[in-house]
């Protein structure tokens, strides 16, 4: 369809290759043919080597691991697409990084993702796609329509495909702030919720788990966040729910940004198992092959947008119509780990 419309193309940045070729896969189209060099002196070098003119661009590239080039890849490369005349350019961002700056929260910050938004419309991008933003109000920092993807459909389908739905799950939320998503995703599975009290300390990726509140002794828990960096919040709250009696304990995210020492982490806490989408490429999950990490792919959920977007339809199809059959075909596509090595 988007290959014989002549219209449409995805191309991909270095953070993004394995996540945009599923989203072809599934749209049964050609990824683009792009490039990216970096000097040794720092520098991002971007080039498309096909023609784009008067098409409509999807670029995927994530801003994970690697926050800073993977950003100023983004940008080169809309600015790229721009003068090479492309009629229109989608910034697909699986997983927004700086969406943590999303307030002056202190004296004498920046408000980073704000930053980001008006970089990334300078840049050329006349629409953005991402999916769970740290916090709903980034939404606003753009100008250009955003739309906004959400992994609870897939993960809730994939607890009901792991048998672990029934009267003794509890979904827990590891802080205040997460209790919302929680509360949605408890809806949805039909069960009841305890909520964490989290203290962070300045600017330490790692933060205490103070209390749970909740009934959870003697049930299976599933803590929901929308992403880890250094897998500590996600232990303590594992180490505070078997403190109070829990049984099993599932750790299901939207994204996971892990190296060596989180994914330790991890398989030495009490969860049992963590699983998450591949927004984000972490070769350290591939070369260490964790028994307590699941990786599902969020690429059909993705194409599926950017089919919306082409044809014009009511992205809010996206939550009705459409989520049982994508669902059902994304747990035909889970990731292997060979996937996962050629990212």
């Amino acid at each position: 369809m988007f290959e014989g419309s002549g219209t449409v193309k995805i191309f991909a940045g270095s953070a993004s290759k394995g996540f945009a070729q599923r989203m072809c896969n599934y749209l049964g189209s050609t990824l683009g043919d792009s490039e990216t060099i970096n000097f040794s002196e720092g520098n991002t070098f971007v080039r498309i080597n096909e023609s784009i003119r008067d098409k409509d661009v999807y670029f995927v590239q994530t801003i994970g691991l690697n926050s800073n080039d993977e950003f100023m890849e983004l940008l080169f490369f809309l600015d790229a697409f721009k003068r090479a005349s492309a009629n229109s350019v989608t910034a697909i961002i699986p997983y927004f990084g700086y969406a943590k700056g999303d307030k002056k929260d202190e004296p004498r910050v920046s408000i980073r993702a704000r930053v980001c938004a008006e970089c990334i419309e300078l840049a050329g991008a006349d629409r953005v796609l991402t999916m769970d933003l740290h916090a709903a109000q980034i939404q606003g920092f753009f100008k250009k329509p955003l739309d906004h993807l959400y992994a609870q459909g897939i993960l809730s389908e994939y607890a009901h495909h792991l048998g672990i739905v029934n009267d003794d799950l509890v979904v827990v939320s590891p802080d205040a702030g997460s209790a919302k998503r929680a509360r949605a995703f408890a809806d949805e599975l039909g069960c009841s919720v305890a909520i964490g009290d989290k203290m962070r300390s300045g600017h330490d990726e790692n933060a205490k788990v103070l209390e749970i509140i909740g009934d959870v002794k003697g049930k299976n828990c599933l803590v929901i966040d929308d992403f880890t960096i250094s897998g500590g919040t996600l232990a303590d709250v594992a180490e505070g729910l078997k403190n109070k009696g829990a049984k099993d304990i599932y750790a299901f995210l939207s994204h996971v940004v892990l190296r060596e020492k989180g994914i330790k982490r991890i398989e030495e806490s009490p969860i049992k198992l963590l699983v998450s989408t591949d927004t984000v490429h972490c070769p350290a999950i591939a070369e260490m092959a964790p028994k307590k990490i699941k990786i599902i792919s969020a690429a059909p959920l993705f194409a599926e947008a950017v089919r919306h977007i082409h044809d014009k339809l009511p992205m809010s199809n996206m939550f009705s119509d459409a989520p049982h059959r994508m669902l059902n075909m994304n747990l035909m596509q889970q990731l292997t780990m060979d996937d996962l090595i050629k990212n």
